[in-house]
């Protein structure tokens, strides 16, 4: 059953509902999902106070966070595909990136080294790509949609995990060497990714 969080920002009352989880874990943490979901994990023996106080500590950054998802998800851009058209098309998407997506891995891991052992293409809804411990290179078929300089940034940022599987400074690094201007591609996908949609 969600919980009602109330924070008065800008003069304005917000009522935000929120799940609590109480697990095993050690530690406590609050999290948004791009829909403006409010996650309250919290340790299994955490009172009520407790869960205040770190609600109260973070309300800053939770209300700031929520209001930026919802920002986003009104600027989402609205499809007039029918569901047939958009299933249609998606495949065709994820067909040319399992095409595409080895060339460019290919082609930049002659500057960043590694050895990776397969790439599969994924449907994710928050993560643009991984690399596995085993060498697995995963990529979301939706940066097809993004501009080729998106979509090489994430390419080197996964290979570059082959050396590094952190984020150091030594693996940015690393990123920044193959791709300068990475930070540009990190900002275009934190403001623009969710418009990467059919």
């Amino acid at each position: 059953m969600d919980n009602q969080l109330r924070i008065k920002y800008q003069s304005k009352l917000y009522e935000l509902p929120y799940t609590l989880i109480r697990s095993d874990r050690k530690s406590y943490a609050v999290s948004i999902s791009p829909e403006g979901k409010i996650t309250v994990r919290v340790p299994l023996g955490a009172s009520d106070r407790d869960v205040s106080h770190i609600l109260t500590d973070r309300q800053h950054w939770i209300i700031t966070r929520y209001l930026e998802q919802q920002s986003r998800q009104a600027a989402k851009p609205v499809s007039d595909l029918t569901p047939a058209q958009r299933a249609a098309l998606t495949q065709r998407y994820i067909a040319a990136a399992k095409e595409y997506f080895p060339k460019r891995a290919a082609y930049f891991q002659q500057f960043t080294g590694g050895t990776y052992n397969r790439i599969t293409i994924r449907d994710q809804k928050t993560r643009w790509g991984s690399c596995s411990a085993k060498g697995t290179l995963s990529f979301n078929w939706r940066l097809m949609l993004a501009p080729p300089s998106i979509l090489d940034y994430v390419v080197v940022h996964e290979l570059c995990h082959l050396t590094h599987m952190n984020h150091s400074s030594a693996f940015w690094q690393a990123v920044e060497k193959v791709c300068p201007d990475y930070r540009t591609a990190r900002k275009w996908l934190k403001d623009h990714g969710q418009e990467l949609v059919l």
